[in-house]
């Protein structure tokens, strides 16, 4: 019981402070946020990832944007995602490649959206590279899924992520599932009313585990993004208990969060990726990382003593 009281103090703690945050100057901003980023230059998430690839872990580089709603800004997102699979390649990393659909064009059009993302996913499959579609908030949610069954029925190079905390989410991995879906499986992020999105801490991990377990005895690929120790502890139950060869998934994890549990899982001998963001529209993406993680507050106070120094 405590231990939820003390949580929930935190937790309050971290929203005011996180208000507190969002009326700050973006300079006194970024020197909490680069935490999370790789930095604001391709250079940077490339010396990352080798850092990372160093460590025995694997990277997913994403160029940061969304709700992009000119052709133009979308045309300009994407070549910058192409430079990325061609850096990927010719720096020798062990990455691939995480879009947002709105950077896109989904905003514009599904057609568009589609158009820009089987451009990627081609050069993607030239390179023996990857791309993953990555899930935003509910408005975009089926347009996503439509635009990636498309995707699918010309490439292989292509993966989306599911967000357990929405209703509807293990009936997206039942019907997925008919497809061979290559997975990212995530909490979310995203603010949504309580009509579609599980609101309690031990329901969103519960059908967190039903969805794992879906695609686990389907024999699709996935990747299990999650920092919570009962989610990686359940995932690894239902590995030995199904037999899922190591092939069949990875655990995947935030740049910035949980480094002792991404380094034990290293340890241990499993699949790591780690997701690389970088780019010049960093803050949107910071200040839902702040907002997620509870511990934060303690963090800024920290940083804000040595940032007095």
């Amino acid at each position: 019981m405590l231990n939820q009281e003390i949580f929930a103090v935190l937790l309050l703690l971290n929203k005011i402070i996180v208000s507190i945050v969002k009326i700050m100057p973006k300079r006194i901003v970024y020197f909490f946020a680069k935490r999370y980023i790789a930095g604001e230059r391709l250079e940077d998430g490339i010396n990352l990832v080798k850092v990372l690839n160093q460590k025995g872990i694997l990277a997913t580089m994403d160029v940061l944007g969304e709700s992009i709603t000119t052709k133009e800004e979308v045309l300009a997102t994407k070549k910058e995602c192409l430079v990325v699979l061609n850096a990927i390649e010719e720096h020798g990393l062990k990455a691939n490649l995480s879009i947002k659909p709105t950077s896109l064009g989904l905003n514009i059009s599904a057609e568009f959206a589609y158009e820009q993302i089987s451009e990627l996913a081609t050069r993607a499959k030239e390179l023996n590279n990857f791309v993953r579609m990555d899930m935003e908030d509910s408005p975009v949610t089926q347009r996503t899924i439509d635009v990636f069954k498309s995707l699918q029925k010309e490439f292989n190079s292509i993966g989306i992520v599911l967000q357990a905390y929405l209703k509807r989410t293990f009936n997206d991995v039942v019907d997925l599932n008919k497809t061979n879906t290559n997975y990212r499986l995530c909490k979310g992020i995203y603010i949504e009313p309580a009509e579609i999105a599980y609101k309690d801490k031990q329901a969103v991990r519960d059908n967190y585990v039903k969805c794992l377990e879906e695609i686990f005895k389907n024999g699709s690929y996935v990747g299990i993004a999650t920092h919570d120790d009962y989610l990686v502890n359940e995932a690894l139950r239902l590995k030995k208990e199904l037999n899922v060869p190591d092939e069949k998934m990875e655990f995947q994890m935030l740049y910035g969060i949980k480094e002792d549990l991404r380094d034990k899982l290293v340890k241990d001998g499993h699949k790591v990726r780690v997701y690389v963001p970088f780019g010049k529209d960093w803050y949107k993406y910071s200040i839902r990382r702040l907002q997620e993680n509870p511990n934060f507050a303690g963090q800024v106070f920290a940083n804000i003593f040595k940032f007095g120094k």
